[in-house]
Formats: structure tokens, sequence, C-alpha cells
């Protein structure tokens, strides 16, 4: 008995030495769930309620680049800034740094990108901004309102948007049927001359 207890012990000493190295040794934001593509959900930290669960989106934290081509210098910053923010939890009226709402996600981004514009919601920014045109509605950089303006994100491409979602954080998610019912439209930020080269 003893033998097998020892034998225990180390396996499950090394199992937790082993589990903890990988864990410090990653600098990988923690995100709550992530859904894979057969729907199921793989947790990575804490249980959640699937019954709870919103079927809004299929989020991830993969940074998916913009569209092929070259970057120009407003969409390289854009990029980073998003890229900085993946991952970083929900919280209502928050404006970053490491947590934010739908409108703080995307006024802190453009902030970062050298764009400069007065935090207000997505109704506001809705009545700011000009109507994209209809080529301009799939490119990185656009915005794009949901649920009678009570939601905003930044378009990817023409498959998918950036946002900060209530159930998930900042990710990415795709124009899936749930996304594609709920648009109410699309707007475009002007840039100043330097950053629309």
């Amino acid at each position: 008995m003893f033998p097998c207890m020892l034998i225990a012990c180390v396996i499950l000493g090394l199992s937790a030495a082993f589990a903890s190295g990988q864990t410090a040794g990653s600098n990988l934001r923690q995100v709550s769930a992530v859904l894979d593509a057969s729907a199921t959900r793989a947790l990575e930290t804490g249980p959640v309620n699937i019954a709870a669960a919103s079927i809004e989106e299929r989020p991830t934290l993969i940074l998916k680049s913009p569209s092929a081509g070259r970057l120009g210098r407003f969409e390289q910053l854009l990029f980073g800034a998003i890229e900085q923010r993946l991952g970083a939890h929900y919280s209502w009226g928050a404006t970053g740094p490491n947590v934010f709402d739908c409108s703080g996600f995307v006024w802190s981004s453009f902030q970062s990108a050298g764009i400069k514009f007065d935090r207000a919601s997505a109704r506001s920014l809705w009545a700011t901004f000009t109507p994209a045109t209809k080529e301009e509605e799939s490119k990185f950089g656009t915005l794009v309102f949901f649920s009678g303006l009570a939601h905003i994100g930044i378009v990817a491409d023409k498959n998918g948007f950036y946002h900060a979602s209530r159930h998930h954080g900042v990710v990415y998610s795709p124009f899936n049927d749930y996304w594609l019912s709920r648009i109410d439209g699309f707007r475009r930020v002007p840039l100043p001359a330097q950053l629309a080269e």
C-alpha cells in the first residue's frame, strides 16, 4: 500500500509542477470560455452555466488579420491596439486599460491609433459619423452597429468584427446568423491625412 501511495504522490506532484510551469511560461490572457468549431464549450477558467450562456456568438481569441494586401499606417496602429485589448473583460462604462464596454473598446482602440473623438455611446457615435459606402462595410476599421444602436464593434473583414461582448469580453466574432439579423448599419471614422496613407 505504501509504494502505491508514494507513486501516486510523486505523479500528482509532477503533474502539478508541470501544469504550473505551463501557466507561468504563458503570457496569453485567460479567457472564461472559448467555443470551438463543433460548438462545444472548452473551459479554461471556472465553470459556465450552460443554460445562461448566450448563443449570440462563437468568439475566438485568434486575431484575424485585416484583408489581404498592404496595411496602411492607420490599419497597422488600429490592429495593434485591438491586439492589446483582445481578451480583456467586459464592464459597463469601462474604457480600459484592461476592462471595456463596447463603445469604450472602440473609443480606446481608435485613441491608441491616433484618432481622437469624444467618448460616447454607440447611439451617439452613430449620429456623429457618416454612413459607410457598400465597399467600406467590409473594410477593416469600419464601425458596425447592432441591436437598435445599443452595441458597436470594429469590422475586421467581410467575415467578422471585434467588440467587447458582455459574456466574453473583447473578442472577434463572425458575422453569423445571430449578428447579421441584428445589424443596424455601418459608419466610417474620418482619418486625418497623415494616417489615411
